[in-house]
């Protein structure tokens, strides 16, 4: 069975509680439960890591790639728009990533507009709240 590893970055350990009008009411347990229900659909087996630390993000990219991850889902929330060690670390396994952005980041503050790991990624879903990790899910299970 093919690996999908779902990689979050800082503060979204704090969705369901942090700024609800921009990201909803739902948990990052309850976003795991509906991408682990589409993967079970799909026929992948789906893990996930979340740390508000870039350097964990990092080992952890390298980790899975050397245990067999076919391929990454990406939420790197801040570090997504400053972070070339995040999109180095992508680039040094080889293998394909799409990130997601629970909000639509060229609707959001100058500064969210760009993002410095996309350019790692084979393609970058913005805007599609939880439903976007299902669409970045399907088109990586399509690659992989």
């Amino acid at each position: 069975m093919k690996k999908i590893a779902v990689l979050h970055g800082p503060n979204l350990n704090r969705l369901g509680q942090r700024e609800p009008a921009i990201y909803g009411h739902a948990t990052l347990k309850d976003l795991e439960q509906l991408i682990r229900d589409e993967g079970r659909k799909l026929g992948v087996s789906v893990s996930f890591f979340q740390s508000n630390h870039e350097g964990a993000l990092i080992d952890k990219i390298h980790a899975l790639a050397d245990r067999g991850t076919a391929g990454f889902i990406v939420n790197f929330g801040a570090y997504s728009h400053t972070s070339i060690a995040l999109h180095d670390a992508l680039k040094s396994v080889s293998l394909p990533a799409i990130e997601v952005h629970i909000s639509d980041i060229k609707q959001r503050e100058k500064f969210r507009r760009t993002s410095m790991t996309a350019g790692a990624c084979v393609a970058m879903i913005s805007g599609q709240g939880f439903p976007g990790y299902l669409v970045a899910l399907r088109q990586l299970v399509g690659q992989v």
